[in-house]
């Protein structure tokens, strides 16, 4: 039981941050959201606005029979604020949704700063008050002296990661004499910029990429890399074909040159609204910036690309949830701490948002005296909550995927109407508990 509890402290300005304060503040709570930028910035951001993102521009598929289209469509159901912001300043990208992520911030920004149960703090935070309630959703990149007051409070149960983060390419600098547009087997709404390459130029491509100088990374003693955001030129070290079934992978798709389908092919999308500048799909990367544009210049149309920014590697951590957390993502050992975002484990922006959103909520209910908030393992958001929040000795990052939902008690062996199928019953699920709880 708590007494007069005045506001909560959200700490981190980052997707589930800002998810959780919205979601504590609509319930007429007040919040405290503190965000060290621009007092202090991480080593990959750099934006002043909350919300800001630094891999990709992209959320996902928007399809109920992707695992975070799925998850999407829950949180739409479940009123999330930064989905909603993100629908609303879409760019395009297929079937996908994309933003533009400078707009996107600002947006975000702009509707934090006008709730009146929000007040934003700007400063870094480095120590937990273990007598008020808090969200720490600082994200993968926490500072080293608030992470050191974390590890105490969690008893040194952390763990380590890395990630990466690919270029981006000024439009007008591509050669669109050798690129085309299209979506694969011409699906979609030809949102993509293709880079078609032969044998010869992919092969010479990939010896060079392969004994590339990368970044050395000093001050980090673990060189674990997560398979979901796995640097290019680690995966090709993994074989001369790895790239072509990969990111490079060139089904569906004919180059207009040659009437065939090419080799290997590299896909640009668009990263603003204005369509001015493109990432490099698949192409997160640790390589020296100077090796990069000697490389991925070989590329065919990108002979002479103007990199508006070049791809970085950074430190990720998280925490073990599986020990640590319920699945409200509050501590098991603690009703004053809460967790949200990729420090969770949870890894992705949907999945951080949704972390944030479900923290958010609890914390809410917890102050109103309300059951918490719960949802069941065959609806994705469920799922994932099941997943942080089950022990598990090698517990690693987890996306949203339909592998973590319960198995159908019927067998489909068609792979997309089994999706279905679990969509379809992960939405009547949600449908179900928003017209039986006052959520």
């Amino acid at each position: 039981m708590f007494m007069k509890i005045e506001h909560i402290n959200v700490i981190g300005g980052g997707l589930a941050g800002c998810e959780a304060a919205y979601q504590i503040a609509k319930r007429g709570i007040k919040v405290k959201l503190y965000e060290m930028k621009p007092v202090k910035f991480s080593p990959a951001h750099s934006n002043e606005n909350l919300a800001e993102i630094v891999c990709s521009n992209s959320f996902k598929s928007n399809l109920l029979t992707n695992a975070c289209g799925l998850l999407k469509e829950e949180l739409r159901m479940l009123d999330s604020l930064l989905i909603r912001i993100a629908d609303e300043n879409s760019v395009p990208a297929g079937q996908a949704l994309a933003v533009d992520r400078e707009i996107f911030a600002q947006r975000i920004t702009e509707k934090i700063e006008e709730n009146p149960n929000i007040e934003i703090v700007k400063k870094e935070v480095t120590e937990i008050n273990l007598d008020e309630i808090n969200i720490i959703a600082t994200g993968p990149l926490t500072s080293d002296e608030l992470f050191k007051n974390i590890s105490k409070i969690i008893g040194n149960e952390e763990l380590h990661f890395y990630d990466a983060a690919a270029p981006i390419i000024e439009k007008d600098s591509i050669d669109m004499n050798i690129a085309f547009i299209g979506d694969r087997y011409g699906k979609g709404e030809a949102d993509y910029i293709n880079l078609p390459m032969n044998k010869e130029e992919y092969e010479s491509f990939w010896n060079e990429l392969v004994n590339a100088e990368i970044v050395e990374l000093h001050e980090f003693e673990k060189r674990e890399i997560f398979e979901g955001c796995m640097p290019v030129e680690v995966m090709a070290k993994r074989g001369i074909d790895t790239l072509r079934y990969g990111p490079l992978k060139p089904v569906g798709f004919d180059d207009p040159r040659t009437g065939k389908r090419p080799y290997a092919l590299v896909q640009l999308r668009q990263d603003n609204t204005a369509g001015t500048i493109y990432n490099m799909v698949g192409f997160q990367t640790n390589l020296k910036f100077g090796e990069q544009k000697r490389i991925f210049s070989m590329i065919p149309g990108l002979e002479n690309a103007d990199f508006v920014k070049y791809g970085v590697m950074h430190r990720n951590t998280f925490i073990n949830s599986s020990k640590l957390l319920d699945s409200t993502f509050r501590m098991k050992n603690s009703k004053n701490i809460f967790f949200a975002g990729q420090i969770t484990g949870v890894e992705g922006y949907v999945e951080s948002i949704a972390s944030g959103l479900i923290a958010g909520i609890n914390v809410a209910n917890q102050i109103l005296k309300k059951d918490s908030l719960t949802f069941p393992n065959d609806t994705m958001i469920g799922a994932l909550c099941n997943y942080i929040s089950t022990e598990n000795e090698k517990f690693q990052p987890m996306n949203a995927n339909f592998g973590i939902l319960p198995k159908l008690p019927i067998k489909i062996k068609d792979k997309q109407e089994r999706y279905k199928k679990l969509a379809d019953n992960s939405i009547s699920k949600m449908k179900m508990i928003l017209n039986d709880t006052n959520i």
